[in-house]
């Protein structure tokens, strides 16, 4: 029995996370002006960045210690925010959708493609409830504004 619901587990966790579809946008530029567009346009739609998380110096700053022999990024960074207002709806529809928050708005150039600065995000209205369903496609569409402002899209 417990066999039987590990894999029932698993299965159901396996399908969350491939569902998790992310939305990206291409800007052709320098990693640190990218990035700075992004944080800009988060802070001047008067959002709080809670967190803010530079995955390429983790890497690189870890890499020897578990065997990595490869730098991957040139720069990786991502920003950790919420809305008050579509937080609370989105809360309010389902209370399990806590855990979509905080939104993370992603940067990251390539080691293999210079130049080549990718800006995105993890869509939300992939996962959660029939009763979030709409307050989570709105913030999408919002991140997707973000994003978009950001890549001058």
């Amino acid at each position: 029995m417990r066999v039987v619901l590990f894999v029932v587990g698993l299965a159901c966790f396996m399908t969350a996370v491939s569902a998790a579809e992310l939305k990206t946008y291409i800007v052709k530029g320098a990693f640190d002006e990218v990035a700075f567009d992004v944080e800009s346009t988060i802070v001047d739609r008067g959002l709080v960045i809670d967190m803010k998380g530079d995955v390429s110096g983790m890497l690189d700053r870890t890499g020897k210690d578990v065997g990595g022999t490869k730098k991957i990024y040139a720069g990786a960074k991502y920003f950790a925010f919420c809305s008050a207002v579509l937080s609370r709806k989105m809360v309010e529809a389902d209370a399990a959708t806590m855990g979509v928050c905080p939104y993370t708005i992603f940067v990251f150039e390539t080691m293999e493609k210079p130049g080549e600065v990718v800006v995105g995000y993890q869509r939300t209205s992939d996962g959660g409830s029939e009763a979030a369903s709409s307050v989570l496609t709105q913030i999408d569409t919002w991140l997707d504004g973000i994003v978009r402002e950001a890549a001058g899209k």
